[in-house]
């Protein structure tokens, strides 16, 4: 492959990315009849037309989609050859795309970042979050960090931290409305419901024998915010599902109880996505490998038996 057709395959990347020929030019600093100029090129060497222009924007014809897709696996591939090859023995560097979720990357994934950028300092991170999930291979992300189950089989997955969820509620609530005993009684009590994504309202799930089971709950309160939810459920507006990462230490400082301490839910494990196809640059192994080490026991597991020992005294005193 000549520097040529590199130069060119980088233009072509760029001009698909920002779909504004202008916007290409300012980008690698030519002006817009430069860049004209050099698509044409292109164009007639593949006799074929690239791109639709208006005034204003550019679109990808069938063979500007077909050329940007081999272009951008063959720029990769050579990325990371060089990479390869000139990267041994010295620290990770060049740029790094993140994707995580709103609240989480914000509080949590933002700090570990910045102490990732402080270990490695020649490593560029552009770090978004989202309040729902990206496509990762159109967004150009190196990676995601996200709860839950693989979202596309063009991913690939690590496991970060496992992450049980379990149904909870206050103290006061419970005084006041009692306890379920079992899942049916919940269609009878207050639920907090966390909207998530396209899940069906106040649907909740868990897992009898190895199949998932599902019943109607209903209640007064709903958001999409899980920190949110969390502390309407401290205000003793009802049950709550939350994962492990969220009830620990309420749990184990007494201010939110275990319902149906029994009943399996599917889990919330945190998993780090990555495209499949793409081998992991040294950078990317990095942050993943600083990732799995600080979510090494990040909280004390909750233990159900005490939930289950103590409805047994309750049992026993009746």
């Amino acid at each position: 492959m000549s520097t040529d057709s590199a130069s060119d395959f980088e233009f072509f990347i760029l001009l698909a990315k920002l779909k504004s020929m202008s916007g290409a030019a300012r980008a690698l600093d030519l002006t817009p009849p430069a860049a004209t100029k050099r698509l044409g090129i292109i164009e007639r060497r593949l006799g074929a037309r690239l791109v639709n222009r208006t005034t204003r924007s550019v679109s990808l014809t069938p063979e500007g989609e077909t050329y940007l897709r081999y272009a951008t696996q063959i720029v990769g591939q050579v990325r990371e050859m060089e990479e390869a090859i000139s990267g041994a023995g010295r620290d990770p560097q060049g740029l790094l795309r993140i994707n995580a979720t709103l609240g989480f990357g914000r509080t949590t994934i933002a700090p570990l970042v910045s102490d990732f950028a402080k270990r490695f300092p020649n490593v560029e991170v552009q770090f978004e979050v989202t309040d729902r999930p990206v496509d990762l291979i159109e967004g150009a992300f190196d990676m995601a960090i996200r709860f839950g189950e693989l979202p596309d089989s063009r991913l690939s997955a690590r496991r970060i931290m496992s992450n049980r969820r379990f149904l909870c509620a206050s103290p006061k609530y419970l005084e006041r409305f009692g306890t379920p005993e079992r899942v049916d009684d919940l269609q009878q009590h207050r639920c907090i419901i966390h909207r998530q994504n396209d899940d069906a309202y106040g649907v909740w799930r868990y897992i009898v024998n190895d199949h998932i089971e599902a019943i109607k709950v209903k209640g007064a309160l709903s958001s999409n915010d899980g920190d949110i939810v969390l502390r309407w459920a401290l205000d003793g507006h009802g049950i709550l599902i939350r994962s492990e990462w969220d009830l620990a230490k309420y749990v184990q400082s007494g201010r939110l109880k275990l319902v149906l301490p029994n009943t399996v839910l599917p889990s919330a494990d945190l998993f780090v996505y990555y495209p499949r196809q793409r081998n992991q640059t040294a950078r990317a192994r990095a942050f993943i490998d600083f990732l799995v080490d600080r979510f090494q026991a990040p909280f004390t597991p909750v233990d159900t038996a005490i939930d289950v020992r103590e409805r047994k005294k309750r049992v026993s005193r009746k």
